[in-house]
């Protein structure tokens, strides 16, 4: 049963409190923070302040949750009462705020869940030398919303469907379904190469790791995590294929690795694709990598009633794919 945010103050109320960190600060924890990670609520609630900071006085005891010492895992619950110490905030960085006039456009809205069309080149959120994506935006366009979070990611140059929950409890649900292998995301992608087989399912396990630079990459390694991804043909286009993927388990990067291990990268990929290809096909007008997220099926968090949502491809990709085959 999901619960109904108590009235105690809201999220926003909350961190109002706590402008002033000098003095110590007793919150009562409210619907939209049931369920939350001590350590994520005093981040969340606590702007400014070192990351590095917040665990201190977490492990020191400082931070009380009912009078007693908890550790930075322990997840809060409604009506807990979290006594937080005098904080020191961190010198303040201009961040540009980030632009609300030309949204994502949103496919799918209600009480529980907002579903947006994320084009290709948008980050899903800011960091690692991007100042803001998809969540910043909508929350600085959306401020009454309570409670707005991503339940899944999508690559910045991957265009398609993306879920931002509304409520911790819609948040938990969806998180719940993709570990289970209970919502069905299918991508188009179109490969180097001639395809063979009509269907075929690919079970390469995953591994993460970091380049001398210090890039995020991932590998096919016999160590990583099972990762599996059913492959179908939908049109073979000259020297290409067009390929739906759908995905079983949702590793970083998992479509892109997979093909490109089998020898079929996807047009335009910068980071695993064939990258003298790539300069080819954007002097004939493909300038980003060739996926796109197109269909999502999924039981609503709340109601329980299947959902089913489709985008179709962006113009950019569909003129490509029509210059191929003119």
């Amino acid at each position: 049963m999901y619960k109904q945010p108590s009235r105690n103050g809201s999220s926003a109320q909350i961190i109002n409190k706590m402008k002033d960190l000098s003095n110590v600060t007793s919150i009562e924890v409210d619907a939209g923070s049931e369920g939350q990670r001590v350590d994520n609520f005093l981040m969340r609630v606590c702007k400014g302040v070192p990351r590095s900071h917040i665990y201190r006085v977490l492990r020191t005891g400082e931070v009380r949750v009912n009078s007693r010492r908890v550790q930075a895992t322990y997840r809060l619950n409604l009506g807990d009462r979290v006594r937080i110490p005098p904080l020191r905030r961190a010198d303040p960085a201009q961040k540009p705020a980030p632009p609300t006039s030309s949204l994502p456009r949103v496919v799918h809205e209600d009480e529980a869940l907002l579903v947006i069309d994320k084009p290709s080149g948008l980050a899903v959120h800011g960091g690692s030398g991007v100042s803001f994506g998809v969540i910043e935006q909508f929350r600085a366009a959306r401020p009454q919303l309570k409670f707005l979070e991503l339940a899944h990611r999508l690559d910045r140059d991957t265009s398609g469907l993306l879920i931002l929950a509304k409520k911790r409890s819609a948040l938990t649900a969806l998180h719940a379904a993709l570990r289970e292998g209970q919502v069905r995301k299918e991508y188009l992608a179109l490969v180097k190469g001639s395809w063979r087989n009509e269907k075929q399912r690919v079970d390469l396990p995953l591994k993460k790791f970091l380049t001398q630079s210090g890039e995020r990459r991932v590998s096919v390694d016999r160590e990583g995590r099972e990762s599996q991804t059913v492959f179908r043909k939908k049109r073979e286009l000259r020297d290409f294929t067009l390929l739906s993927a759908e995905l079983l388990t949702g590793r970083t990067h998992q479509i892109r690795v997979h093909l490109t291990h089998l020898g079929f990268p996807i047009a335009g990929d910068d980071k695993y694709g064939d990258f003298e290809l790539n300069r080819a096909l954007a002097k004939r007008g493909l300038k980003r990598m060739f996926l796109h997220a197109g269909d999502l099926e999924f039981a609503h968090p709340l109601s329980g009633e299947t959902v089913k949502l489709h985008v179709p491809l962006p113009e950019d990709l569909s003129r490509f794919l029509a210059s191929l085959a003119g």
